[in-house]
């Protein structure tokens, strides 16, 4: 049984215009404003199952091996708040390109986990799911 839960407006909404400023930084390759935002220790595992440390991650985005064309989210953020964790889903657009392999847009679920460190609200984990057409 979960007992921790708690509805927290404006935690939820702070984690919720987090995330809007990852994918914005994200979208235009703005690393100062990523760095920020990811944990040292964050972890990302993708769609077809990479781990992607955020060193290696955000080093492919300033690099341009990783080129995001589109990141929309198309779904609530859905957000759980269990003190200084928040764990948010989502589903998102995203049309990428991949070392110059442009791969089309396509829907993903996304569940992120949100640490409060230092004050501020900052991605952990990511993982993505790609759903199927």
């Amino acid at each position: 049984m979960v007992t921790s839960l708690r509805v927290d407006t404006a935690v939820a909404e702070a984690v919720r215009a987090v995330q809007r400023q990852r994918s914005t930084a994200l979208l235009n390759a703005d690393i100062p404003a990523a760095e920020r935002i990811h944990a040292d220790d964050f972890q990302l595992i993708t769609p077809l199952g990479a781990v992607f440390s955020k060193e290696q991650y955000l080093g492919a985005v300033a690099a341009g091996i990783l080129k995001y064309a589109v990141i929309e989210v198309d779904s609530p953020i859905d957000v759980r708040v269990y003190g200084d964790v928040v764990l948010s889903r989502y589903r998102v657009q995203i049309e990428v390109d991949v070392q110059g392999q442009r791969y089309p847009r396509a829907a993903y679920w996304f569940t992120d986990a949100y640490e409060r460190r230092d004050e501020r609200w900052q991605i952990v984990w990511s993982q993505g799911t790609g759903i199927a057409s």
